[in-house]
């Protein structure tokens, strides 16, 4: 199959594409200008260079599927309620109506688990039909976009897969997200200053979420004109207090861990674990 990819070069695309291209796919990928891979690529994808703003009619009607990772405004990156919109729904938008235009059905898109917000804490494990109710406006521009992309998904009888990423981590992410900036303080021999860490999360290696990702392209089981929301995690709660002292004594860290030092984020939410049907 081949595959027209964006945010190829970003934390989970880079290792998608990896994943991915030592199956029977295809890759075309989108980078901005200059950028590269977060991550060393095994097999070098064919790119294509622009923006997600910029008219890719003639590549998508070369391919049968489209898997969309990008997006702006991903934590601990900021962007402006405007840039959300601009990029995370408008520009997103039209680009799967290009798609629709070049003749692709199946279609692969990455959502977030901070769009479930606040109903996060009303389940021991979060279906995806719960109701979203995002506390920042990243997440509220993933929600946005999806009801959008129901309507599409309706009226034009695509297959649609619509993954809702939970806490991914490892190499090539942020180097301010939690993993990145500890395993930088392990090595240094430094200290660690964190929350209490009493919230409760559902941590995945990348590696494993670009595994179930390349595995649902597969399309298995979806039904045209039924957008199918997947979580994609471990389907287990670990508190980041937990998650920190597991890594910070597998890198046999030096320095010291300081629980309770650094306050808790405004509307923080407490406990979000997925209740996760995994891709086969």
């Amino acid at each position: 199959m081949k595959i027209f990819v964006t945010g190829a070069t970003g934390f989970i695309g880079s290792h998608f594409i990896n994943k991915a291209a030592f199956g029977e796919h295809q890759l075309v990928c989108l980078r901005r200008p200059g950028s590269k891979p977060n991550i060393k690529v095994q097999n070098e994808p064919y790119w294509v260079e622009g923006t997600l703003e910029d008219d890719w009619t003639n590549e998508l009607s070369d391919c049968d599927a489209l898997v969309h990772l990008a997006a702006v405004g991903v934590s601990p990156q900021k962007a402006t309620r405007l840039e959300l919109l601009k990029i995370n729904v408008v520009a997103t938008y039209n680009l799967i109506l290009a798609a629709i235009n070049a003749g692709i059905k199946k279609y692969l898109i990455s959502g977030s688990f901070a769009e479930y917000g606040q109903s996060g804490s009303k389940f021991e494990f979060i279906p995806t039909n719960a109701m979203l109710e995002p506390t920042t406006s990243y997440a509220a521009s993933k929600a946005a976009f999806l009801q959008l992309l129901y309507a599409l998904t309706v009226e034009e009888k695509l297959q649609v897969i619509y993954a809702r990423i939970f806490s991914a981590f490892g190499k090539g992410q942020h180097k301010n997200n939690l993993w990145t900036s500890m395993h930088k303080a392990a090595l240094e021999g430094s200290d660690f200053h964190l929350t209490a860490g009493e919230q409760e999360r559902d941590f995945i290696s990348v590696e494993n979420t670009a595994e179930l990702l390349v595995n649902a392209l597969s399309f298995s089981n979806v039904i045209d004109g039924n957008l199918d929301v997947r979580n994609i995690g471990s389907g287990n709660a670990q508190t980041i207090r937990e998650f920190a002292e597991y890594w910070w004594s597998e890198w046999g860290a030096t320095g010291k861990l300081h629980f309770g030092s650094k306050p808790y984020r405004t509307n923080e939410i407490m406990r979000c674990i997925p209740m996760v049907e995994n891709i086969k």
